[in-house]
């Protein structure tokens, strides 16, 4: 698809998801309703579309200027210039007054039965909420950012609304758990577990509010990497030839469930059959070549984290998972941050991140003996991850494996096996 056609397509996507995100959040009281009730849900709350209906990227409050400058200024943390300048603008803009001119489009949600009122609750004080309207992703859920009175960010929100995102909530909930459980980390901050339950059927996640916002201080690879580091060691490290690992049983029982699905669908020839065969095809020829193992967070990301002066937050911790192969953290890193950060095309970005695997792992303690077969191993999670999800059919711009990074695993394969 062109980047075009993918721009148009992501445009029409934001917008139907614009509307579905509203109506899981302020759902209104239902047919049964009291009169009293349908008084309330004539009650409405403003928010303000930015940047417009037609490229949504956030709703923000606006039920004042302070809670809707705070909500926009907090965001997020644009790494282009212009974005960083537009945004500013549009703060300005919202504090003097001008918000009309910059952002002109409103919408209104009924003030009953929102989710609003349950965080209220929750957190025992008055919330504002702002509402992201992301990519199409298969793993995209309401996510709100909390603030109070004072327009202070004080807390997140998940909320999982479909079989997957309801799994992820949960999953990070535990993960969010059990770093808590862990005990303070030297070099990294990661969110505490304020809350979780249920909201009309939905599973409710709320943590703390890491300074996503705050500008980051340029310290270079080696903090980044130390911290990868205690994070892969936080539960503790095991020493295993890859086939006899907890790993391997994983990763074939993963592979297993998509060529499953695969038959079930009538289908043959298709790129689950492939990579299912690829991978077996490593864990096979790698069984015997040991491994470390340990913690990984699932989804480092230049857009997961802020390396500010003193510490390096992280966040976003749903992928999260011990047990896998020492060094996966930097190889997603390099590949994320090549293909979204760098504009590198996705099939160069996985040749450059297979090409240079010793150079990327040898920094996390990774020999070079084991950095191909790491980096391989990664490739094989990644694709069965974005199989599992189903990626390509939720309209993921990175969801057809075919046209990147299938290939070039097929290509590497079949140079080992000539070497």
């Amino acid at each position: 698809m062109s980047r075009a056609l993918q721009t148009a397509d992501d445009l029409r996507r934001r917008a139907t998801y614009l509307a579905e995100v509203v109506g899981q959040l302020y759902p209104g009281p239902g047919r049964f309703a009291s009169a009293r009730e349908r008084r309330a849900e004539r009650e409405t709350r403003p928010y303000i579309v930015v940047p417009n209906r037609r490229r949504p990227r956030v709703l923000i409050p606006a039920s004042t200027r302070k809670v809707a400058a705070g909500a926009l200024s907090r965001y997020s943390r644009p790494a282009a210039r212009a974005a960083r300048a537009k945004r500013d603008a549009a703060v300005w803009a919202l504090r003097l007054g001008l918000d009309r001119l910059l952002l002109p489009h409103r919408i209104e949600v009924s003030a009953a039965e929102g989710i609003d009122d349950h965080l209220s609750t929750v957190l025992g004080h008055e919330v504002h909420l702002s509402i992201h309207i992301g990519p199409a992703r298969a793993n995209r859920k309401p996510v709100l950012q909390i603030l109070d009175g004072e327009a202070r960010t004080v807390a997140f929100a998940k909320l999982g609304v479909n079989e997957l995102t309801r799994e992820l909530v949960e999953a990070e909930t535990a993960a969010t758990r059990r770093l808590g459980e862990f005990g303070r980390l030297k070099m990294l901050r990661v969110p505490a577990l304020l809350h979780s339950g249920t909201w009309r059927g939905h599973n409710l996640m709320v943590t703390s509010a890491l300074p996503a916002w705050t500008e980051p201080v340029e310290h270079g690879d080696a903090r980044r990497v130390a911290a990868m580091r205690e994070l892969a060691r936080v539960g503790g490290t095991v020493r295993s030839p890859l086939g006899a690992s907890e790993y391997a049983a994983r990763l074939r029982a993963r592979l297993d469930a998509l060529a499953a699905r695969s038959r079930a669908a009538g289908e043959t020839g298709t790129d689950a059959d492939t990579l299912v065969a690829a991978g077996a095809t490593l864990l096979d020829r790698f069984a015997r070549t040991e491994l470390t193992f340990g913690a990984w967070h699932g989804d480092w990301s230049p857009w997961n984290t802020c390396e500010a002066a003193d510490v390096i937050y992280l966040w976003d911790l749903e992928r999260f998972e011990t047990g896998v192969p020492y060094g996966f953290d930097a190889v997603h890193y390099r590949l994320q941050a090549d293909i979204v950060t760098h504009q590198v095309d996705p099939t160069t970005a996985v040749l450059l991140l297979a090409a240079n695997a010793s150079a990327v792992l040898t920094p996390m303690g990774v020999a070079p003996s084991e950095a191909e077969p790491t980096t391989l191993l990664y490739l094989v999670d990644l694709a069965a991850r974005y199989m599992s999800d189903q990626a390509e059919q939720a309209g993921a711009a990175l969801g057809a494996l075919g046209s990147w990074l299938l290939p070039t695993l097929l290509r590497h394969i079949a140079r080992q096996r000539d070497a």
